[in-house]
């Protein structure tokens, strides 16, 4: 019993940072129709920045900064420079993988493949309740933030004019462009916003992996594009819990079974989600019928 709960307590801290990926992988889906593959690049090269600074001065919490204002200034000029020459989503998708292919090979040759530990003002070690291990004062720092930028995302959306607006430029463009809404500056602040994030989960990530490296968010890219199928592209609730799920799945199997075995977990619910719910578990009717 004190292993099942040490697994299902670890698998929700991972599930966090999961969810928070995959809603920065929603926010470009529901305003540009695009899966942006370049997500983990510009994470990656965002938390080397923060990285640097970090080691400048000293201060994790400057650093953890850094990484959020680097990755919305990634997302502003990959959304400016790059895909602005995306006429439709498969031109979309080429250009996101070039620039993978890009970011990857620049990090690689200016930071080199080596592994660089990332340092946190925070115990690892998990809490003893009981008798039983369950969270790391870390896990629960990263679950606060994960939590409490999800909530903000959903206020966002839900309750103030630019959400509003920033949705009727992605259901509705030609509509919203009548109404007067700039809708390509709509698309800008959302790939602002979904890199920020995504920067992000992949800076709070790498404390528990081993170091930072070029490739440190392929791993998380693929849990949580995962997740968003799951959940529904167009769902950042389905991003939320679907991000738990997985969590929770890779947790378990990994704990019970072996690490080995647990990307055919995630790979067998991805597919029961699939043939079930084509759309992901949390679409809505209007989305699937378009």
């Amino acid at each position: 019993m004190e292993r099942f709960v040490f697994l299902l307590t670890a698998g929700v801290a991972d599930g966090v940072v999961f969810a928070l990926f995959a809603l920065s992988l929603v926010l470009i889906w529901r305003s540009t129709r695009i899966i942006n593959f370049a997500a983990a690049a510009m994470a990656v090269a965002a938390c080397y920045l923060a990285l640097a600074v970090t080691n400048l001065t000293g201060s994790y919490w400057v650093g953890l900064i850094t990484a959020v204002l680097a990755g919305a200034a990634f997302g502003w000029a990959v959304e400016r420079g790059i895909m602005q020459a995306a006429n439709n989503p498969l031109s979309g998708v080429i250009l996101a993988i070039g620039t993978v292919m890009v970011l990857q090979a620049l990090t690689g040759i200016i930071a080199g493949p080596r592994y660089r530990p990332v340092s946190i003002p925070f115990d690892d070690r998990p809490l003893t309740v009981g008798g039983v291990s369950t969270l790391s004062p870390y896990d629960l720092f990263t679950i606060t933030v994960a939590v409490a930028l999800m909530a903000g995302l959903r206020l966002l959306f839900a309750r103030t004019s630019l959400g509003l607006q920033m949705r009727a430029a992605a259901f509705a463009p030609e509509m919203s462009r009548l109404l007067g809404v700039q809708a390509a500056r709509m698309r800008t602040i959302g790939w602002v916003l979904a890199a920020s994030v995504g920067a992000l989960a992949v800076m709070l990530a790498v404390p528990g992996e081993l170091g930072l490296h070029p490739h440190a968010g392929d791993t998380l890219f693929v849990s949580a594009f995962a997740v968003a199928v799951i959940g529904g592209l167009d769902s950042s609730e389905g991003a939320v819990i679907g991000g738990l799920l997985v969590g929770i799945l890779i947790s378990l199997v990994t704990g019970y079974l072996g690490a080995g075995v647990a990307p055919l977990g995630v790979l067998a619910l991805l597919v029961l989600v699939l043939l079930v719910r084509p759309a992901g578990l949390f679409a809505s009717v209007k989305a699937r019928q378009v």
